[in-house]
C-alpha cells in the first residue's frame, strides 16, 4: 500500500494503493506507522506522494458503504487520527501532490507544511458538499488557515474542485511543475528549509502550527460522532449510491 524511500534525510511516503489510491482503513493505518516510522528513524523530513498523474482519490466510497455503523465509525476515527499524525509530526512534511487530489487526499496535503502539485488538467479540492458530506470544522479549519476565512467558505459551500493553475492562485497549492517533476520539487524545498538552523526553523515551525496541533490533540473529543450521522443522513447515502453507480458504469 505504500512504497518508501528514503532520500538521504528525508523519507518520501508514497500512496500506492491501485488503482486510485482511494484511502481505507488499511492504508490510513499504514500512512501512520510510516510517519512514526520516519521520525523514529530520525528522518529530518517527510514527502507524502502518489502516483503520477494521481496523488489520491479519496475516501474509498464503494468500500465504506458496505460497512455499518461501528465500522464506518472506525474508518472516520482513523482518518482523523492521520490528520493529526500529520499535525503533529515534528519534522517538516511536504506534499507532493502528483496528480489529481479530490476531499479526502485534498484534505491530507493541507496537513502538509507545502504542497508541489502537478502542472496541467489536475483538479483538488474539499467536494463533500457534491457527494453529500458535510466536512466539520475541524476540517474547514485546515483550509482556512491555507486559503483564508472567504476564500475557503466559498469552495467549501460549492464544494468546488480547482484546476491546478486556480489552486496555486488561491494558495490551495505552492507551486507548480510538471508531473515529474513534483516530488523533486518537494525535495528541494524540504532540503533548503532543512538547511536553516535546526534549533530555530523547528522552533518557530512548533509556534507556527500551535493551532493545528492543539485541535487534533485529541481525537476523541472531535465531533466523530456527528460526522458520522451525517454520513447515515438519507440523502448523503443517496447520493453516495448514485455517485457509486456512475463510477462502476465508468469502469464498465
Amino acid at each position: 500500500m505504500l512504497n518508501l524511500v528514503k532520500h538521504d534525510a528525508v523519507t518520501e511516503i508514497q500512496l500506492a494503493r491501485p488503482p486510485v489510491n482511494a484511502l481505507n482503513i488499511d492504508l490510513l493505518r499504514a500512512i501512520q506507522g510510516a510517519l512514526a516510522d520516519a521520525v523514529r528513524d530520525n528522518s529530518r523530513g517527510i514527502v507524502l506522494s502518489g502516483l503520477q498523474g494521481l496523488f489520491s482519490a479519496g475516501v474509498d466510497v464503494p468500500a465504506l458503504l458496505t460497512l455499518d455503523r461501528a465500522g464506518v465509525r472506525e474508518f472516520w476515527r482513523e482518518f482523523f487520527a492521520t490528520c493529526a499524525a500529520l499535525a503533529h509530526a515534528p519534522v517538516p512534511v511536504a506534499a507532493a501532490i502528483t496528480g489529481h487530489s479530490p476531499a479526502g487526499g485534498a484534505v491530507l496535503s493541507l496537513f502538509c507544511d507545502y504542497r508541489v502539485m502537478a502542472q496541467g488538467p489536475y483538479r483538488i479540492g474539499l467536494n463533500e458538499v457534491q457527494v453529500g458530506l458535510v466536512a466539520p470544522d475541524c476540517i474547514q479549519m485546515v483550509l482556512r488557515r491555507v486559503v483564508g476565512a472567504y476564500r475557503a467558505e466559498r469552495l467549501l459551500v460549492s464544494g468546488a474542485l480547482v484546476d491546478a493553475e486556480q489552486a496555486l492562485a488561491c494558495g490551495f497549492v505552492d507551486e507548480l511543475v510538471a508531473v515529474d517533476q513534483v516530488t523533486t520539487r518537494a525535495l528541494h524545498w524540504l532540503n533548503e528549509t532543512l538547511a536553516l538552523p535546526s534549533h530555530a526553523m523547528l522552533a518557530t515551525r512548533r509556534i507556527a502550527r500551535a493551532d493545528l496541533t492543539s485541535t487534533y490533540a485529541d481525537i476523541d473529543s472531535l465531533p466523530i460522532d456527528t460526522f458520522v450521522d451525517a454520513f447515515f443522513h438519507p440523502e448523503t447515502q443517496k447520493t453516495l449510491q448514485e455517485l457509486v453507480a456512475r463510477l462502476k458504469s465508468k469502469a464498465k
